[in-house]
């Protein structure tokens, strides 16, 4: 099985905040029990906006995540699709409808989507709405 790691799970182990730390690398740990661990390129830009690419490149290499570089039509066309079903229900939606989302949070649903079995996430409520049929964990399913 492979699991997808979204970007949120990247910035609190890399947050130097102990807490966080602790629970992300659980949790990461786990997924890399139960499978191969992935990434779409939108989380390694969005890891390499705040860093260098080859702090980036160590890290995953010393961890032993993947880079799916090429992740194919039909990931796109669904990030679409999705991106577009969420941008019309936030324009229906009446007060505080949440923080904004970007393209690049339904490209990382649709990579999880078409080319692992599951995405690791902190950010569950977005990813459970907008793509029901993808398994979804969270860092606190592991404890800590």
């Amino acid at each position: 099985m492979r699991i997808a790691v979204d970007t949120n799970i990247f910035s609190a182990l890399l947050s130097g905040d102990e807490e966080a730390v602790l629970t992300m690398q659980t949790a990461l740990e786990a997924a890399a029990r139960r499978g191969r661990i992935s990434v779409s390129p939108a989380v390694y830009a969005e890891l390499a906006a705040g860093r260098s690419a080859g702090a980036v490149d160590e890290f995953f290499a010393a961890k032993g995540i993947e880079v799916d570089w090429e992740p194919g039509e039909e990931v796109w066309r669904v990030a679409g699709a999705r991106f577009g079903k969420y941008a019309r229900d936030r324009r229906r939606q009446k007060g505080d409808a949440g923080p904004r989302r970007i393209l690049a949070d339904f490209l990382i649903g649709a990579h999880a989507l078409h080319m692992a079995g599951a995405l690791l996430t902190s950010d569950t409520r977005i990813f459970a709405s907008y793509f029901p049929e993808l398994r979804i964990i969270s860092p606190q399913e592991h404890g800590t």
